[in-house]
C-alpha cells in the first residue's frame, strides 16, 4: 500500500448533523457522493451516513449500482441513457429528466412495465448546462400529463455564481426564475411537486429561502468550504468562529520508500528542473501524477514528515515524487509522510493544493485515484 486515504468517520458525521440541526426541520438531506463521493470513497461514505441522510445524489446510474445495496432513496443527476432508463424503472431510482426524448422513452416503458416512475425535472434557469428552457418544460409536462405512472417527485435547478462571489444577484435571479417555473409545474399538473429542490452546499449554507423540501450536500458534507467568498459571506451572515463549523473529512498518506544524500550542485528528477545549492537529504515517496498529485506541484508544495514540511524538489512523477528533508532530523525508512492531512502542529489542506496547482479544492480531492485505499477511522 504505497498511500492510502483516512476517512473521518466523527467529522463526516459532524458535518452532517450541522446540516440537519441547521436547515428547517421539514427540509431532506440529499447527500451528493458522485465522483467517488468527492474522491473520499462512494462505498465508504455510503456506509457512514446510510442511516443519516434521507438519499443518496449520484451522478450515474453506475454508480447507483455500487450503492443500491444501503436501501435508500437513490437521485441520479447526470444524465441516463436511453438503454438504461428501463433499468433505472426497475430499480426504483429517482433520476433528473430535462429531454424530451428521455420523457418519451420513460413513457414507453412505463407502460411497458405497468410501473411508476420516479422524475425529477431539471430546470435551467441560468446556467446552461441540463435543464429544461421554458419552453421544453412546457412541452415535457403535456407529456407527462398524459401518463399517470410518471411521477414528478422532485423539480429542480443549479446556481451558476453562488460560490464565487460575495453578490448573490444573480443566484437571486435564478431562483426567482426557479419559482415562476415550479408554479408552472404545479399548476399545470393540479398538485404540488414532493421534492422542489436548488440548494447546494453554498445555498444551503448562505440561504434559507433556496432550501425548499431538500438541500443537496455536496462539498460541505466532506469538511470543504465551497470557496473564501462562501465563507465570508457566511461569516458576515452567522458567526466569527464560521471556519470551525465544518470538518475535513479526508487525510492522504504515504511512507518514505528511500533516503539520500546527493551533493551541492546536483539536479534532481526529470528535466533538471532543480539543483542543489548545498549538500541535501532527499526521500522518495511512491506516489505521483498517476495518484492525483498535481504535476503543478513540482519545486512549488510540500508535504509533512515528522510534523514538519519537506518541499518538493524537481518534477512530480508519474509514480514518485522527491523531497528535500535536509532539515527534518530522524527520518527514516518508512516514515508516515502526509499529503493532505496534520501532522504534529502542521496541516497541509486541499485549499493548499488548489492554490499551489492553481485550481479549486473540489478538484483536488475529486480526482485522487480511485486505486488508493480508503481507511475509515
Amino acid at each position: 500500500m504505497n498511500s492510502w486515504i483516512e476517512i473521518d468517520k466523527a467529522s463526516l458525521l459532524q458535518n452532517l448533523d450541522y446540516f440537519r440541526q441547521s436547515i428547517k426541520k421539514d427540509v431532506k438531506i440529499a447527500s451528493v457522493i458522485k465522483a467517488n463521493a468527492y474522491g473520499h470513497g462512494i462505498e465508504e461514505v455510503a456506509s457512514i451516513i446510510a442511516d443519516r441522510t434521507d438519499f443518496f445524489a449520484v451522478h450515474s446510474i453506475e454508480e447507483a449500482r455500487i450503492i443500491r445495496r444501503f436501501k435508500k432513496p437513490i437521485l441520479i443527476m447526470g444524465y441516463v441513457q436511453l438503454k438504461d432508463i428501463e433499468e433505472a424503472i426497475e430499480s426504483d431510482y429517482h433520476f433528473a429528466v430535462y429531454n424530451i426524448e428521455t420523457i418519451m422513452k420513460i413513457s414507453e416503458f412505463s407502460i411497458k412495465l405497468n410501473k411508476d416512475v420516479l422524475v425529477h425535472l431539471k430546470i435551467e434557469t441560468g446556467t446552461n448546462r441540463l435543464g429544461f428552457t421554458e419552453t421544453e418544460l412546457r412541452n415535457a409536462i403535456g407529456i407527462i400529463s398524459r401518463n399517470e405512472k410518471i411521477k414528478v417527485c422532485g423539480a429542480y435547478t443549479h446556481f451558476a455564481n453562488i460560490e464565487d462571489t460575495t453578490n448573490h444577484y444573480y443566484a437571486e435571479l435564478q431562483l426567482s426564475r426557479f419559482n415562476e417555473r415550479l408554479n408552472t409545474i404545479e399548476t399545470t399538473m393540479n398538485r404540488k411537486v414532493d421534492y422542489p429542490h436548488t440548494a447546494c452546499s453554498a445555498a444551503s449554507l448562505l440561504f434559507e429561502e433556496a432550501q425548499f423540501k431538500m438541500i443537496r450536500l455536496g462539498i460541505a458534507l466532506y469538511g470543504l468550504w465551497p470557496s473564501k467568498e462562501t465563507l465570508l459571506s457566511f461569516m458576515l451572515k452567522k458567526h466569527d468562529d464560521s471556519p470551525a463549523v465544518l470538518k475535513p473529512v479526508l487525510s492522504w498518506k504515504t511512507r518514505v520508500a528511500q533516503l539520500k544524500w546527493v551533493e551541492e550542485g546536483d539536479y534532481i528528477g526529470y528535466g533538471c528542473s532543480y539543483r542543489t545549492t548545498s549538500k541535501t537529504r532527499l526521500a522518495i515517496l511512491p506516489i505521483g501524477y498517476s495518484d492525483g498529485l498535481d504535476r503543478s506541484l513540482s519545486n512549488n508544495g510540500y508535504v509533512l514528515i515528522n510534523g514538519k514540511r519537506a518541499h518538493i524538489r524537481g518534477r512530480i512523477c508519474m509514480n514518485l515524487t522527491i523531497v528535500d528533508v535536509t532539515h527534518i532530523e530522524e527520518v527514516k525508512l518508512e516514515n508516515e509522510v502526509v499529503i493532505i492531512g496534520k501532522s504534529g502542529y502542521e496541516q497541509i489542506t486541499a485549499e493548499y493544493h488548489a492554490s499551489w496547482a492553481n485550481t479549486i479544492n473540489y478538484e483536488i480531492i475529486a480526482r485522487l485515484g480511485g486505486h488508493i485505499k480508503r481507511i475509515i477511522i
